[in-house]
């Protein structure tokens, strides 16, 4: 019988092509997971700073920081920083070598190396005067979706005390993430592990994050309202210690006067601000900020200036 309906064969109909998926994103460190909110909060001030930068070569860089306080001695710190060819990001550069000393002997140093295409591996020590206080090591593999992180913190051997520490996230879709942390420590008489559990969502203008836990909760949100408008909540409750805080930081920004002004006020009475000025052609930055606790009734302010 003919196609008497006039029907074009199954053969000669058109075949859509499948749709093919965009890939998800790599999360990121499991460290980095409240870093947007965590940057529009001013950092603490207290006494006249110096800070002069030194670009030795493309390669090395040094810093020379003068601190004077009126909460403790003067003090002296040498910032010394090592990049290598090797850059995968903006903000990725391997190896990388960096340390800081300061007058009383004091080390902080940390080796950043990329071992494979996808394998990271990062070195810490820290020393008071002559005395290690941390020695740690970590392992980040990323994947296309997801990234494992293994750290292990100072191991001693001969006190039987180890610190481990395992993170995992992955991306549902291209705004969800989920992961997890996983804290054992052991110590002669004492061993124990926290899980906790961590998820964000990212949006066009903002990202929520949260932390939920044994050990308690971390939760924070981070709004772009525009260019120069940034706004952050932070709530961080530890069951361990019994507190609670609640944060509310913004960040103002005005490129005509090349400003930066971030401010911050929290559930414990303490309310601080800090200013940024650059002082074009000069390679100068000006900083004056102050804190006031309105509980413990303790004001501070500081004043910083930064060449190079």
């Amino acid at each position: 019988m003919g196609n008497t309906l006039g029907l074009a064969p199954l053969a000669a109909l058109p075949r859509r092509s499948p749709r093919r998926e965009e890939p998800l994103p790599n999360p990121g460190s499991f460290d980095e997971l409240h870093r947007l909110c965590k940057d529009v909060f001013p950092g603490q001030m207290e006494g006249v700073k110096l800070v002069v930068n030194k670009v030795l070569s493309s390669h090395f860089q040094v810093a020379h920081t003068v601190h004077l306080s009126a909460l403790g001695l003067p003090g002296y710190h040498l910032h010394a920083a090592y990049a290598g060819d090797w850059q995968l990001s903006p903000t990725e550069v391997f190896p990388t070598v960096v340390g800081d000393w300061d007058s009383s002997g004091s080390l902080n140093a940390q080796v950043l190396l990329l071992l494979a295409e996808r394998l990271r591996a990062k070195a810490v020590f820290q020393t008071q005067q002559s005395k290690f206080l941390t020695w740690q090591f970590d392992g980040e593999y990323r994947g296309d979706d997801y990234t494992a992180t293994l750290t292990l913190g100072n191991p001693d051997l001969i006190g039987e005390s180890v610190i481990l520490v395992a993170h995992f996230l992955q991306s549902l879709t291209r705004r969800l993430v989920l992961g997890g942390e996983l804290v054992y420590h052991r110590r002669p008489g004492e061993e124990g592990a926290i899980l906790t559990l961590a998820g964000k969502y990212s949006a066009v203008h903002w990202v929520a994050t949260l932390n939920v836990g044994s050990g308690g909760a971390h939760a924070s949100y981070y709004h772009r309202a525009n260019e120069q408008v940034q706004v952050g909540v932070e709530f961080e409750a530890n069951t361990r210690l019994q507190d609670t805080t609640f944060s509310f930081g913004y960040h103002l920004t005005l490129p005509q006067a090349n400003m930066v002004f971030r401010g911050v006020v929290d559930s414990n009475w303490c309310v601080g601000a800090v200013l940024e000025k650059k002082m074009p052609p000069l390679p100068v930055t000006l900083a004056l900020g102050a804190f006031l606790n309105h509980w413990r009734n303790r004001f501070h302010c500081g004043f910083s200036i930064t060449v190079g």
